[in-house]
């Protein structure tokens, strides 16, 4: 595998589902949030519908991380997993980038923001490395789908400074 040596910097923000700029096979479905005066319903997923269709129910997993303010996690890779992300309280800076060596879009970045202000499904395949940032001044939520169960000698781990990602984590100012 060639080294990967990104210049500094976020890479493609995505701020439509549907984005030229996608990292092939990650793939986006807005879910559909009801709200009223006691707060809000937000349906994650049916078995056998939507971004999970081809997850097979019996090895499906269901888990959660709660972050607080400003915690990065990153990067994460698996060789074999698939994972649906839901961010279902606060919001995340989303960082993908495309490690699969025969991918045409070998080292290409992904941001996307997600969470209460932009619910977002995201789908992300083996091969493409991720991670996130929370951002705003509340803990986040993330519940994730993954298409088999846990396997430590599936996921691999890759610093959120690694200088050949080189994911710019501070504040754009845009």
């Amino acid at each position: 595998m060639a080294k990967l040596q990104n210049e500094k910097g976020i890479g493609k923000v995505i701020a439509t589902p549907n984005s030229k700029d996608l990292i092939e096979g990650v793939q986006i479905q807005p879910l559909s949030l009801w709200s009223d005066d006691r707060g809000y319903f937000l349906e994650i997923a049916r078995a056998g519908n939507g971004l999970i269709e081809q997850f097979p129910l019996e090895t499906t997993q269901v888990s959660a991380a709660l972050n607080y303010p400003g915690a990065i996690k990153a990067f994460h890779i698996h060789q074999h997993q698939t994972d649906v992300w839901n961010v279902v309280k606060g919001m995340l800076q989303v960082a993908l980038v495309d490690l699969r060596p025969q991918s045409p879009a070998y080292g290409l970045r992904n941001t996307l923001y997600a969470g209460v202000l932009r619910p977002w499904q995201i789908l992300i395949p083996p091969g493409v490395a991720h991670g996130y940032k929370v951002i705003g001044p509340e803990s986040a939520l993330l519940v994730y789908l993954t298409d088999r169960f846990y396997n430590p000698d599936d996921e691999g781990r890759i610093p959120y400074n690694d200088g050949g990602i080189n994911y710019d984590w501070e504040l754009q100012h845009k």
